[in-house]
């Protein structure tokens, strides 16, 4: 059996940090180019390893959370992210900023994996859809807290300013999981080799489907994060002024939390939203790339966010509901599939740095497997 439910506002609070983190840091982006002499699409590369090191600490943090507990990994976890910012406080060279945001970011996956496999500990079935939900909502005001944060911070204090502001949350959070976080480790946790986990995984099918499907949305928002910033400075506009997007993002963020939650309860099948939030995320991806020269690419981007805020919790939601015993591991490998995927994808999306193009390529991807998805539980139907 399980101990005592954690408070869902600090479940929340980790599980927006790793968001939060980097749309603090997306405003800094051209103050770190200039201030290390680096190109636009160089300084990008921070996101794209970032998430690489962000895949690899999913791994980690969630086989931790099956062998020490959950606690203990979201504490070593924490306090890793903050070496990690205290490094690139003190870094005077790019590379060593690059080396720094690997460590942050390999400690901040503790707060997606090692939260998530603590929700679907205390949670179960429509219970848990509905906490994701309302998670889902929660992380729809990282945005605009971590952009307006973000864009203040690098106006009065620059780059060096985020990094204190980064640190200081780390250990805010630190000190508030030690005193509250709860242990929710099931007592029937099987402890199974991680190769074993993973050759299952590696067959089935549907998880790769979620897999490239989360990669995909999360490409259209943080593609959004590391080419942006670029795109507003070269049309004339400050890190504050960026800043402002994050509350016509968080915005539609929370819409579409708010419209997933009403559909759930009207009865709408989990496949049937997350199919009608990729239609949107094509629609409105075709309208930023036709307002990309201009700021007005904000009003589509927010069809975007909105059908991130559908598509996310409905998937994360029934992604691992095959894989219970063994919940941190199997979170670790399918963290790690999307999160390399997403490195690699925003790696190649900051060597193109074309807002448009890269989000109506990702929301093709979804709706292409989506549709592949219908066609074959049609054809399953039609022969059962």
């Amino acid at each position: 059996m399980k101990t005592q439910t954690p408070p869902l506002w600090l479940l929340g609070a980790l599980l927006m940090f790793p968001q939060i983190a980097e749309t603090i840091y997306s405003p800094a982006l051209p103050d770190l180019a200039e201030a290390f002499g680096v190109s636009f699409d160089t300084a990008s590369l921070t996101l794209s390893v970032y998430f690489s090191a962000f895949a690899i600490g999913v791994v980690v943090w969630g086989r931790l959370a099956d062998t020490l507990g959950r606690r203990a990994a979201m504490l070593i976890g924490l306090a890793t992210y903050a070496l990690g910012s205290l490094l690139a406080m003190a870094a005077n060279d790019f590379n060593v900023v690059l080396i720094a945001r690997m460590i942050s970011a390999f400690g901040a996956a503790t707060g997606s994996v090692v939260g998530q496999t603590m929700l679907r500990d205390s949670y179960e079935g429509t219970e848990l859809g509905r906490i994701f939900s309302i998670m889902g909502m929660a992380t729809a005001i990282s945005p605009v807290v971590g952009l307006l944060l973000g864009s203040m911070v690098t106006t009065y204090s620059g780059y060096f300013g985020v990094f204190t502001t980064l640190l200081g949350l780390a250990v805010v959070l630190l000190v508030g999981s030690t005193f509250a976080l709860t242990e929710t480790k099931p007592t029937q946790t099987q402890s199974i080799p991680l190769a074993s986990v993973c050759r299952v995984m590696l067959r089935d099918g549907s998880i790769w489907k979620n897999a490239i499907l989360v990669a995909a949305f999360n490409l259209m928002l943080f593609g959004y994060y590391a080419i942006a910033p670029f795109t507003f400075k070269q049309l004339g506009f400050s890190s504050i002024e960026f800043g402002y997007t994050g509350v016509a993002l968080a915005l539609g963020s929370f819409a579409g939390s708010m419209i997933n939650k009403s559909l759930l309860k009207r009865g709408f099948e989990a496949n049937t939203l997350v199919s009608g939030s990729s239609a949107l995320a094509v629609l409105c991806s075709a309208g930023v790339g036709a307002l990309q020269g201009s700021y007005l690419l904000v009003l589509p981007m927010m069809g975007v966010v909105v059908a991130y805020g559908i598509a996310i919790p409905n998937i994360l939601g029934q992604a691992l509901v095959n894989y219970r015993q063994y919940a941190g591991s199997a979170g670790a490998l399918f963290g790690l599939m999307y999160y390399l995927m997403l490195g690699i994808s925003l790696g190649i999306a900051g060597i193109f740095q074309n807002l448009g193009g890269t989000l109506f390529t990702a929301s093709l991807i979804t709706l292409v497997f989506v549709l592949l998805t219908t066609k074959k539980r049609l054809a399953s139907a039609t022969n059962s």
